[in-house]
């Protein structure tokens, strides 16, 4: 998946940028895709710029199967610095689930073994607009140091 695909700069410096374009990403899936849930990882060099997107997973409707071996192959052969998390909501509900909760610390365990930083977590909704931004954010809830 190439970057410039998507209408966004290749430097990330706050979640919007991303949840913009994973939100870009999204729309282009089929419609009856969109209503899976997705996994993706965004890996990072040292200056912040996208090395690569990786669809990790394809889901159902409100769950998707992943683990650290899958999240973090692509950046230990691409020598990235730092990922960045993403996940759909197809229901648009961005509240954390548990699920979410423990999958977002054991990643972020296992990217501190593999001295990859997790930067964050984004779950991005259905509907996104120059007014509506809609996403959750781990890093900007506290929820990532």
């Amino acid at each position: 998946m190439r970057i410039t695909d998507y209408p966004a700069t290749n430097t990330i410096s706050t979640p919007e940028n991303i949840a913009s374009i994973m939100y870009a990403i999204l729309s282009r899936e089929e419609e009856i895709d969109q209503d899976k849930e997705h996994f993706w990882v965004i890996g990072l060099n040292t200056a912040n710029h996208i090395k690569y997107i990786e669809l990790v997973t394809l889901g159902i409707l409100d769950s998707t199967l992943i683990h650290p071996r899958e999240i973090f192959r692509l950046a230990i052969m691409q020598g990235v610095k730092s990922i960045i998390l993403a996940h759909n909501h197809p229901g648009d509900n961005l509240k954390p689930s548990t699920a979410d909760e423990i999958t977002t610390q054991n990643l972020v365990s296992a990217g501190e073994i593999l001295n990859i930083q997790v930067l964050d977590h984004l779950i991005i909704g259905r509907k996104w607009t120059m007014e509506y931004k809609n996403y959750h954010s781990w890093k900007e809830s506290g929820g990532i140091k």
